[in-house]
């Protein structure tokens, strides 16, 4: 008899970045276009979201992902068949969500942001985007203030039951 493969935890790869760069006001799960041997790259977590950022445009309505790399999966080979690590990939979404998504990046100061790449419970490779604005760095220093408090409370409260 064949012995059952552990299910390993899903793997998910966060952008810790964006929500400090950003203040995210909407999300949104999109699906992403990812070539065969990327897939097998993106399940081993050898992907870098930091730099990455998206772009919306209504004429066609299409959401691309720049700037995020993922790298070789070695046992595919290398040469031609392997894709380039950091190509624009085209992100799946229904149209009036990007539609809506593209309008409200043209305002000034909104950018659209990828978050956190992970496959859902059917295996579907998804990245979960942000429309943040971007914050000045006295707004970074109060934020990480409140978070510091908070947990100074949280600790304190733990004490005391």
């Amino acid at each position: 008899m064949a012995k059952k493969k552990d299910k390993a935890a899903p793997r998910v790869m966060e952008n810790r970045k964006a929500r400090h760069d950003y203040s995210i006001l909407e999300t949104l799960e999109v699906g992403i276009k990812l070539a065969g041997p990327e897939v097998k790259s993106v399940r081993d977590g050898r992907v870098s979201l930091t730099e990455g950022y998206v772009r919306a445009t209504e004429f066609p309505p299409e959401l691309t992902l720049y700037a995020v790399t993922i790298s070789d999966y070695q046992p595919a080979g290398g040469g031609p068949r392997q894709p380039p690590g950091a190509r624009p990939r085209r992100l799946l979404a229904h149209k009036k969500e990007i539609l809506k998504l593209s309008r409200a990046s043209d305002k000034k100061g909104m950018s659209i942001v990828p978050l956190k790449l992970y496959f859902n419970d059917y295996g579907i490779a998804k990245v979960l985007i942000g429309l943040g604005v971007g914050r000045a760095s006295h707004d970074k220093r109060a934020a990480i203030a409140e978070r510091e408090s908070r947990r100074d409370i949280q600790r304190v409260m733990s004490r005391r039951s």
